[in-house]
């Protein structure tokens, strides 16, 4: 923290933007992390075998990216009704762990860092994911507007209209939270670093936090210390499990995706950065309220910007921005003291080696939006690294036993 208030006092714009600044080393908890560019979590789908198991090839993945300060996984499902897409891997049963610790295993051989992110995704979901074809549950039983990702009966990916969700009863909160529990000793077995735990995007907790989506009027329900309530309980649960200078939080503040709005995010999320302080937490990793504009070339709007310095006001300890950043804008924000690292998300999946590329200020590769979800090499393996480039290395995966 220190070091990124002393930078913020600089006069000079180019200085501010200089991308020196990200490759300062950075201790993250018990973490001595080499620079400041973090692996955002991305659903790639593309854990097709039976089980939602990661696929060999997901070894293959994360060791072509271990160069990022930190690896931050795909969302992981932390139980079946935790499933909101087609071929996304859990972390709730034994064979998800076997196939998570051959990615951690091939991550941390290559010099790596891997948290585990930790998902439910309450409505985002169709009875065609969920056990028994049961009915997503939800804080309220509101129905988003949009589409599941499912697998059809003939084994491709589908659209299909989301359904109303079913709202969860006061006493199954202990059921949600245990979910999380297993799936955070899970990720120990798996021999992951940390464990993240998703709150952001319009997914459960963020579901049960954000007023256009909880109507609750019990416990869970109303003043924003109800709303929070099953975070705060989730994050109590895992700090016994892994002890807290190895957990992550994600929040998405102003965010729009999958239908989430809040009546006054200032007073929700300032709230929750105080109270998530009291954890002594890794850190707290913000989607980027201006993202939208970011990703347009346009500056952050003051309301954004007043966001996050209320953020980063509360919580105190160590602040992840991610979305919508360049090398500049990264530099920026670190030197202004509004971030301590960035997480990078697209740029990393054609970029397997991002770090060294901003470092030599080296072109970055286009990624491809149709090999995104499902698939298997092609979009996810294939992206060739400067070396590669330079003939200097085959292509894709040049240990074969990832396969």
């Amino acid at each position: 923290m220190a070091d990124a208030a002393t930078l913020s006092r600089t006069r000079d714009p180019a200085a501010a933007s200089d991308p020196a600044v990200l490759f300062q080393p950075y201790r993250l908890g018990p973490l001595e992390l080499p620079h400041r560019i973090i692996m955002a979590p991305l659903t790639r789908s593309r854990a097709r075998s039976p089980g939602n198991v990661p696929s060999p090839l997901a070894a293959c993945y994360y060791a072509q990216r271990a160069s990022a300060a930190l690896i931050v996984s795909e969302a992981a499902q932390v139980s079946i009704q935790g499933q909101g897409y087609a071929w996304t891997p859990g972390i709730h049963s034994s064979a998800q762990v076997e196939g998570w610790r051959h990615v951690t295993k091939a991550v941390h051989e290559s010099g790596g860092r891997i948290f585990c992110q930790l998902w439910h995704v309450g409505r985002i979901s169709h009875p065609a994911l969920q056990p028994d074809n049961m009915l997503p549950v939800a804080p309220s039983a509101i129905t988003p507007q949009g589409k599941a990702f499912i697998e059809n009966e003939r084994g491709e990916g589908a659209l299909v209209p989301f359904v109303r969700p079913r709202a969860l009863a006061l006493e199954e909160m202990p059921y949600i939270v245990g979910q999380y529990e297993r799936a955070a000793r899970n990720a120990q077995s798996a021999d992951f670093d940390g464990v993240e735990i998703h709150a952001a995007n319009g997914y459960l907790l963020d579901q049960f936090i954000e007023s256009s989506t909880n109507r609750r009027s019990d416990t869970y329900g109303g003043s924003v210390e109800n709303r929070t309530r099953l975070l705060l309980e989730v994050a109590e649960a895992l700090s016994r499990i892994w002890g807290p200078d190895r957990i992550g939080v994600r929040i998405s503040p102003l965010g729009r995706m999958n239908e989430i709005r809040d009546d006054d995010p200032e007073a929700t999320f300032g709230y929750i950065s105080e109270r998530l302080a009291e954890f002594d937490f890794a850190y707290l990793h913000v989607v980027n309220p201006a993202l939208e504009q970011m990703q347009k070339g346009e500056p952050p709007d003051q309301r954004s910007l007043a966001l996050v310095q209320l953020i980063r006001e509360r919580f105190k300890g160590t602040l992840i921005a991610a979305g919508g950043f360049d090398a500049g804008t990264a530099a920026r924000w670190i030197h202004e003291g509004r971030a301590d690292l960035v997480a990078f998300g697209r740029k990393f999946i054609a970029n397997p080696d991002l770090p060294e590329r901003l470092r030599a200020g080296a072109p970055l590769n286009a990624d491809d939006p149709t090999t995104y979800y499902g698939g298997g090499e092609n979009g996810y393996t294939d992206y060739p690294d400067l070396a590669q480039e330079r003939g200097e290395r085959p292509r894709g995966c040049v240990d074969r036993s990832w396969r």
